[in-house]
Order: structure tokens, then C-alpha cells, then sequence
């Protein structure tokens, strides 16, 4: 059995939607961003399933993932198909001239085994933590190119 984990935040971003969705759904760019995301390669063969490598310290993790929904502006959705079990959504709200919202909520499997033994709240804070901080760097990276238009 497994634990399914999920976490949500957001961020508002001084950047118009082009610029902001532009940047979110070149998938190959995530790095420049997300502190533990080691690459992404979108599979050549078909555009909605990438590869993604996430390593930080000691550990290292891959997985598939495929987009389940995408609505231009809206939404980038997904799942794994192999690897990682994780799933989730990326959305965006647009609040007018200069003004984005990006609002990420990311899930992810965790065996009952590993559930009982780690300290969960702790976890949860870490990811949050974790995940707050790369949204806070893809909002200075969309307000930098937003800038060198």
C-alpha cells in the first residue's frame, strides 16, 4: 500500500500570462528553477511524456510522466507512468497587464513502510519549504525575461 502525500502553493509573479506559460510549459527548462529537478527530456517520440531526474545529497530518483490535461493558459497536468509514483497540476490565473498567478500542487506516493517511519510533518515542511522556494526562483526567472523583452 501506499501513502499518497500532497502539497500546494503559489505565487504571484510579475510577468503577463504569455511570458509565465511560455517559460512553465517549455518542460525542459524546470531545472533553471526547481532545485531538485536534475533534468527533464521530453521523449522525442512523443511530446507528452518526459523523462524527469530528481537528485539531491546522496539519493536520486527518475520517473515518466505524462500530460493528462493541458488548457493553453490554464492548466498543465500530470502523472507518472513509471518510476516515482507522483502526480499533479501546475495553473495559472492571469490578473491582468503584468500580473500572473502560479499555483502548483504536487502529489507523490510514499510506501506505508517508509510512512510509519518518517516524520511526516517534518516532511511535509520540507517539501513545502522546498517547493515554495523553487516557485519564488521561477518568479524571479519570469520577471528577469519578462524584463530582457
Amino acid at each position: 500500500m501506499t501513502d499518497w502525500l500532497e502539497h500546494t502553493v503559489q505565487i504571484e509573479v510579475d510577468a503577463p500570462m504569455q511570458v509565465v506559460w511560455d517559460l512553465w510549459s517549455d518542460l525542459e527548462q524546470m531545472p533553471n528553477w526547481m532545485k531538485w529537478i536534475d533534468s527533464v527530456k521530453i521523449q522525442p517520440d512523443n511530446p507528452d511524456l518526459s523523462r524527469w531526474k530528481l537528485a539531491s545529497g546522496g539519493f536520486e530518483f527518475s520517473w515518466l510522466s505524462r500530460i493528462v490535461k493541458l488548457v493553453h493558459h490554464q492548466i498543465i497536468q500530470w502523472e507518472s507512468v513509471d518510476g516515482l509514483p507522483n502526480r499533479g497540476a501546475i495553473r495559472f490565473y492571469d490578473r491582468g497587464g503584468d500580473r500572473s498567478i502560479v499555483k502548483l500542487t504536487v502529489a507523490y506516493g510514499v510506501p506505508d513502510i517508509l510512512a510509519r517511519v518518517l516524520n511526516m510533518p517534518f516532511l511535509v515542511r520540507v517539501v513545502e519549504t522546498t517547493l515554495m522556494a523553487d516557485l519564488e526562483r521561477f518568479r524571479d526567472y519570469a520577471a528577469n525575461a519578462y524584463a530582457q523583452r
